[in-house]
């Protein structure tokens, strides 16, 4: 090489500084969202304050909130660095797109859950430099704070003709639920009237029935090859002190 030919600042000076403009992060999530932006896609979605359904939502004002995320432990424990990840993935991604993320809690479950994970999972939200006020408004929800709404969802189903009680043991549920290579069987139970079927289900929320005697099956496809679309259960009977409800809800 001669003498005069002109050589790369970068490559003989280390500390020669970076381009100015840095490249933009993105991935697959944000790519959605920042199409769904610049399309409107839900530019006229309305938010009456609180989870409902959509007649719920309807009533209320234009959300907002250009996006919502939500962050939705289950109180039975302390969080580890896949929550970790989540808390930042949700709330950051709110915080960057003008949006709101719901801390909402699915404590659906009574025997494992308590009020001191509760406590422990906001500490840690917040540890992480994240909240849940935006707007004014607290966006911190539970779901047990809707167990009214969604019993009302229930009965839908069962009047709608897409759910039925079941009696059947939980042995023989497992069975005739077949494999991955053999179809479900349907319940015998299944043929049920929806008058039946709700005069049963409200036996069951009256605690008139022994726990594990029947459930409340969402009324699915027993043949599909996703074993979990074959009637799950939807409801059971487990009489369990809730740490919000107390004893409402049997």
């Amino acid at each position: 090489m001669s003498s005069n030919t002109p050589s790369s600042p970068a490559k003989n000076n280390p500390a020669a500084p970076a381009e100015a403009s840095e490249q933009k992060v993105s991935n697959f999530l944000r790519q959605v969202i920042e199409k769904d932006l610049e399309q409107g896609t839900y530019s006229q979605r309305h938010w009456a304050g609180t989870p409902g359904d959509a007649a719920h939502h309807a009533a209320g004002p234009l959300d907002p909130a250009k996006i919502r995320t939500r962050f939705p432990p289950e109180p039975n424990g302390y969080l580890h660095i896949g929550h970790a990840k989540s808390i930042c993935l949700n709330f950051g991604l709110a915080r960057d797109y003008g949006g709101v993320c719901h801390m909402r809690f699915d404590d659906t479950n009574p025997e494992k859950e308590d009020t001191e994970y509760v406590n422990s999972i906001l500490d840690a939200v917040q540890w992480l430099g994240f909240g849940w006020e935006a707007n004014g408004q607290s966006h911190l929800f539970q779901a047990s704070d809707y167990f009214d709404f969604m019993y009302r969802a229930a009965e839908y189903l069962i009047t709608a003709g897409h759910a039925y009680v079941d009696e059947q043991t939980a042995e023989q549920m497992r069975a005739a639920r077949g494999d991955f290579g053999k179809p479900g069987v349907d319940s015998p139970f299944r043929s049920r009237t929806p008058a039946e079927n709700l005069a049963r289900f409200r036996e069951m929320r009256d605690g008139k029935h022994e726990d594990g005697s029947m459930v409340l099956r969402a009324k699915i496809d027993m043949a599909s090859p996703n074993i979990n679309l074959r009637d799950p259960a939807i409801y059971r009977i487990r009489r369990a002190t809730h740490h919000n409800t107390g004893d409402t809800w049997c």
